[in-house]
């Protein structure tokens, strides 16, 4: 276990274990499928961790053939060989005195992934065969013989014949009757589940170059695995092992299997004696019983591999390796790279809402994915760039080209050097769901209206705020999370009139706050016709710990995105942002975005009131510094802000997030001779916050004739928040005024 957590903390590969249900962890057979070699180790780690009891594993047996120091490991991790002698009656008692089996009954590993054949039935291929077969039903055998055996228990204790409990307890080296009783009691629990690594790599890494060194001429097939499985160490990975539903031996049962069963179970001699049942020898009734724990093998081997193959955790590069192959069953060779990039968003809106399917943590993080339709999404660049490699695809600023290699066949030890389209799209193949999505999602490009197509990313904005919050709900976050005095739903908004009227209007809230601290204003231009959007910046809403993240060009990107969203639903924009969010609403006046119509501005800072402001840059050097150094989250992470709306704002500011505010002041100061649209300006004059001064030196920086300054009377930072001085009316007013001031013009 030792070794385990520090090989855990020193390789690169991420461990998931997701157990839904939250009953996985008390089954008692484990079948997983295999694709790298160290995976076999893995799920018996886990379990460990989880339910602190040991398992017993199956491995070929050619790691035993030496009594060498790998073979005396495997041992000492519960590792049996794959031929020792009385195998399964050996694997059943195990299970009856405590452990947990771990069985990988594909056989061999799967490399392709391809487990499905012409006519939808599952199958592996077979190296020593050099040929596709069915699972191995090891695991549903063991499963039945321990079903039959505990029925037989379980009689005989109600019948109260205790010796012959007794005897058995004794031959299973069981502390007594008691503990074989209560073995007995518990449904057999077989338990599917799928280990699935993300993304998979085939560029050079040091372990199989080293490898190389020691042993000139590696074979293909040790090459190729220590190139695919020297990444997934090495190399970011998240391998993701997905417990699916249960599954009990007893289901496969009838009514006549159990009377059988309850027959036959007086006369069993002990848990071998199942196991040694022969359908073509012995009394009748016992080979009739056999004939049908073989056929109950059989269907228990279906049901549990296609909930183990549907269980696959899927990921962009399995949307993107269907989609390739979809084109290319159409006819299709060359794609435009938009089209590429929008199907692939639309499919994976659509499988968001199936809740069948178990989406990799980037199709569920908008963060990921959500740069897509623009061409921004790493995992994205990553499968191209991979799949250009292999000389799959070819790409240049607005095309795809599908290669003529995508069509052709290769071999089981060198497909996943060759062509990892088809082994992601093989992987997918089970989830039917998958290949619904993608169909769906071409034909909807086709005819996605702007507003569908807004309606999908607002969507992700509602999407992301949950994800920011529920990722930053850890132990480490929970002092700071505690402290929190927030109340206000922190939601990004979107209003739409049934009778809309010019202009839109995107309202972008400040410092520490939400979209809460603006929605009354909101609420007002709504019921006046105006669409309008609340947008959240990045960071804000959910924890402190969040904010200490991002930077402000991520609050920036998050204006951006509002605007883009609230422009489908309406031709011209303006911007009313409060104080942080007044800078931001200028700085994207600056960049004149389609559709702009103004921007009003409230309690912009350029000078803060607060003179500990001019320690906060070195302060967040010194936390940066000591967060390098040391395991700590810094000198003074956090301080304490005396919020005028403690039920909207942080409690706590994080340093760097005033670090970043100093910085977005900057920025403002440099863009704002850029703006040339019309801007109205908001100021209290005795702002305990904001030097009043700073509206002077927007103003003075903007085009004179399109600029308006009001001076309110109040010594309170939120002054349309608090609608003080009637301020609220006033960006009414102001908004109102500009489509009258264009419908005149």
């Amino acid at each position: 276990m030792r070794l385990f957590n520090l090989l855990r903390k020193m390789l690169s590969v991420n461990l998931r274990l997701h157990d839904p249900s939250g009953e996985g962890v008390q089954g008692d057979i484990f079948l997983f499928n295999h694709f790298a070699r160290f995976e076999t180790f893995i799920p018996q780690y886990l379990l460990y961790l989880e339910t602190g009891t040991k398992c017993r594993a199956l491995a070929s047996a050619e790691f035993f053939d030496e009594d060498d120091a790998f073979s005396n490991y495997l041992k000492s991790v519960g590792a049996v060989p794959n031929d020792l002698p009385d195998l399964l009656p050996y694997l059943a008692a195990e299970v009856l005195r405590g452990r947990k089996l771990v069985i990988f009954p594909e056989g061999g590993m799967v490399k392709d992934r391809r487990v499905l054949d012409a006519n939808g039935d599952y199958s592996v291929y077979s190296r020593t065969a050099e040929r596709r077969r069915k699972q191995h039903t090891g695991a549903a055998v063991v499963a039945l013989a321990l079903a039959t055996f505990k029925a037989a228990v379980n009689d005989a204790h109600a019948r109260g014949d205790n010796r012959r409990i007794d005897t058995w307890a004794e031959r299973l080296e069981l502390p007594d009757r008691g503990a074989l009783l209560a073995a007995a009691r518990r449904p057999t629990l077989i338990i599917p589940a799928n280990i699935t690594f993300y993304p998979i790599r085939v560029d050079d890494n040091l372990l199989r170059r080293g490898a190389e060194l020691l042993n000139r001429g590696l074979s293909r097939r040790l090459s190729e695995e220590l190139l695919i499985e020297g990444n997934i160490l090495l190399k970011h990975t998240d391998m993701d092992i997905r417990l699916g539903a249960a599954v009990r031996a007893e289901q496969c049962w009838r009514w006549w299997d159990r009377r059988l069963v309850a027959r036959i179970g007086r006369r069993l001699g002990g848990l071998e004696s199942v196991l040694a049942l022969d359908r073509r020898h012995g009394p009748l009734d016992e080979r009739l019983l056999a004939h049908r724990l073989r056929r109950g093998a059989l269907r228990l081997r279906d049901i549990y591999m296609r909930r183990m193959y549907s269980g696959v955790t899927v990921n962009l590069s399995h949307l993107a390796s269907c989609l390739v192959l979809n084109l290319l069953e159409r006819g299709e060779r060359t794609v435009a790279l938009e089209k590429l990039r929008k199907i692939l968003y639309l499919a994976v809106k659509r499988l968001q809402g199936d809740g069948s399917v178990r989406l990799h943590r980037s199709l569920r993080n908008p963060s990921a994915y959500g740069g897509l339709p623009e061409g921004d999404c790493t995992g994205l660049d990553q499968f191209l760039a991979t799949a250009a490699g292999m000389s799959l695809v070819s790409c240049d600023a607005t095309h795809c080209e599908l290669r003529s290699k995508l069509d052709a066949e290769h071999g089981f030890d060198e497909i996943r050097i060759e062509n990892l389209v088809e082994v992601y799209a093989n992987e997918a193949a089970p989830i039917a769901a998958v290949r619904h999505a993608i169909d769906a999602a071409r034909e909807q490009f086709e005819r996605i209206t702007a507003r569908e197509f807004a309606a999908l990313r607002f969507d992700d904005e509602r999407r992301a705020y949950a994800w920011d919050r529920d990722a930053f709900t850890k132990a480490r976050h929970a002092e700071i999370n505690r402290a929190e005095t927030a109340t206000a739903s922190a939601e990004p908004y979107l209003l739409l009139p049934e009778q809309p009227r010019e202009p839109g209007v995107l309202l972008v809230h400040g410092f520490l706050a939400s979209p809460a601290e603006l929605r009354e204003l909101g609420d007002r231009l709504y019921a006046r016709g105006h669409p309008v959007m609340g947008v959240r910046l990045k960071g804000h809403g959910t924890s402190p710990w969040d904010l200490r993240e991002r930077g402000w060009p991520d609050w920036l990107d998050s204006v951006r995105r509002g605007y883009a969203i609230l422009g489908a639903y309406a031709p011209r924009i303006c911007v009313p942002g409060f104080s942080t969010g007044g800078a931001l609403a200028l700085c994207l006046a600056a960049e004149h975005p389609a559709g702009l119509a103004g921007v009003a501005a409230s309690s912009v800072p350029i000078k803060f009131a607060s003179p500990g402001m001019v320690w906060v840059p070195i302060m967040h050097r010194a936390n940066r510094l000591a967060r390098r150094l040391s395991w700590s989250d810094g000198v003074m992470p956090f301080r304490v802000n005396e919020s005028e709306h403690p039920d909207i704002n942080y409690r706590n500011m994080p340093v760097r997030g005033l670090y970043e505010l100093h910085l977005l002041v900057d920025e403002l100061e440099a863009r704002l001779p850029d703006v040339e649209c019309p801007v109205a300006l908001y100021q209290a004059n005795a702002d305990p916050v904001v030097v009043p001064e700073s509206v002077e030196r927007i103003a003075a920086r903007l085009a004179p004739e399109r600029t308006r300054v009001t001076m309110v009377e109040s010594d309170r930072h939120g002054i349309v928040c608090d609608d003080i001085g009637g301020t609220q009316a006033a960006i009414i007013e102001f908004v109102t005024g500009l489509h009258a001031a264009e419908a005149g013009g």
